[in-house]
């Protein structure tokens, strides 16, 4: 296979009928005076509709990962017979994310080559199936195993963007971008207060059936509302019944003109996330920005539980809903984003004579990029110095403002510039932030362990300082740089 050709040719092409361009008349596309099978012209409500089926995914996907952070060593202490492992009680919450890693590297290439609805359907049916094998699990072994196959069937992570960016022109992303991205940060939040209140009282494997439900009522909503959104798929089965309408059996997509096998396809979808990662130094750049900048989110996740219990005295159903904070503060950010990224972008445009280009997503990027680091280190000190409550949990509420300016608008982005090739680029940047949220904790907790919250959040904070000006560097070259990928070079 030629990796020097897109596995799935321009999709930016318009249908043109001339009766002296016979490879142009066979060609079928969306009729650009209007065509109801094109998702960007489906309407408003079914649009959003589709948007509430993608955030309430996002959420049970979250939910179920975060719930067992507060009860994991209750988990193992009952799987092991009351012989708990630490190690164990680790992987049992690290191994979603090594999970999650891996998943996406297939979820987003198929769902390039056989459409969103397949892959999406089949994906959530697999992590309904491996919830309640966790659910059931007589041995620590095995529910690490469900754990990980769990995380390894979650679609939505990596699709989500790329649906949202079937369905809406650039300047009108934003605001869904901005919903889909709030769901997980609000399940991820209140995962382990509902979590560890139930542990408490009717045990952990109530916890586990609870998500089961949450995921198998969405699963029925999207088997009865949502449709196919992917542009491929929607035009070949336009063209196959063209074919059957008018006897013309030279009708075809443009996708359809390389004379590729199916497998050979599959498999250069299969690779092509690093392929595109590996071609596009901005993807490199941005997909280590957004990695650590959302590590922040596991490293609260993990220290707060421990320093509200062991510092202020909070029961573990406490310590978990203290973590509302955090929502209160992405809730915060969020509509900051939604009331000013299409905005910003819009007068970027329109400053630069109307032409718009996908760096105009990043000023809110680079706001947050630079307090983050600010605002960890103040969290360590609080926790430290055993600050007022109070103190500590604003600077929660302040983490989620900073986390989600710079990684929401981050995502925006990666839509706008890679295009056809959205679900691959974001696989390549969730890859990344997987395998940080699982390790980056892991040396964190070590200088929290050597220096104290303070002094050890701060080294790991300045660290994270040097990456800041990564975004600024992408929003004044960025257009240079993208063209030397043809991943994303403006067509």
């Amino acid at each position: 296979m030629d990796e020097t050709q897109p596995l799935l040719q321009d999709a930016h092409l318009i249908y043109v009928e001339r009766e002296d361009d016979t490879s142009n008349k066979d060609i079928v596309d969306f009729d650009p005076d209007g065509d109801v099978e094109n998702p960007l012209e489906w309407p408003r409500p079914y649009k959003w509709g589709i948007v509430a089926l993608l955030a309430s995914m996002a959420f049970t996907v979250t939910f179920t990962c975060i719930a067992v952070v507060p009860v994991a060593t209750r988990i193992v202490d009952d799987l092991d017979d009351g012989q708990p492992s630490e190690s164990a009680s680790v992987l049992l919450v690290t191994i979603w994310e090594l999970g999650e890693a891996a998943g996406p590297l297939l979820m987003a290439p198929l769902s390039e080559v056989f459409g969103r609805y397949p892959v999406m359907n089949v994906a959530n049916t697999l992590f309904i199936l491996a919830t309640t094998l966790a659910a059931l699990s007589q041995s620590t072994t095995l529910f690490i195993s469900a754990r990980a196959l769990t995380g390894l069937a979650v679609a939505c992570n990596v699709l989500n963007p790329a649906i949202i960016g079937d369905i809406f022109v650039s300047e009108e992303r934003g605001s869904a971008m901005s919903l889909i991205q709030l769901a997980p940060l609000i399940g991820g939040a209140i995962g382990p207060s509902i979590s560890g209140a139930i542990a408490e009282t009717m045990g952990w494997r109530k916890a586990m059936w609870m998500s089961v439900i949450l995921a198998t009522a969405c699963e029925v909503a999207f088997l009865t509302c949502f449709r196919e959104t992917y542009k491929v798929p929607i035009l070949r089965r336009k063209a196959a019944r063209l074919r059957r309408e008018t006897g013309n059996p030279a009708l075809r997509t443009v996708f359809d003109m390389d004379d590729g096998s199916n497998s050979g396809k599959i498999w250069g979808a299969i690779v092509r996330p690093f392929t595109v990662l590996a071609g596009s130094g901005v993807l490199q750049a941005l997909s280590l920005f957004g990695a650590i900048i959302f590590t922040y989110f596991y490293i609260l996740a993990t220290t707060l539980p421990e320093i509200l219990e062991s510092s202020y005295d909070f029961s573990p159903a406490a310590a978990g809903l203290a973590m509302i904070c955090f929502s209160i503060g992405s809730a915060i950010s969020v509509v900051v984003c939604d009331l000013t990224m299409d905005r910003i972008y819009v007068k970027l445009r329109d400053s630069h004579k109307g032409a718009g280009q996908p760096e105009y997503r990043l000023p809110l990027v680079i706001i947050g990029g630079f307090i983050m680091p600010f605002i960890t280190a103040w969290y360590g000190w609080a926790a430290q110095t055993n600050a007022s409550v109070f103190v500590l949990l604003f600077s929660v509420g302040a983490i989620g403002v900073a986390l989600m300016l710079g990684f929401l608008p981050l995502y925006a982005y990666v839509v706008d510039a890679f295009g056809l090739y959205a679900a691959s680029a974001m696989t390549a940047v969730i890859v990344s932030r997987c395998l940080a949220g699982t390790f980056l904790p892991l040396a964190v907790g070590s200088l929290v362990s050597e220096f104290g919250y303070g002094i050890g959040l701060s080294v790991f904070a300045g660290a994270s300082l040097f990456l800041a000006p990564i975004p600024v560097l992408v929003l004044r070259y960025g257009k240079i740089w993208r063209q030397k990928s043809k991943y994303s070079r403006d067509q």
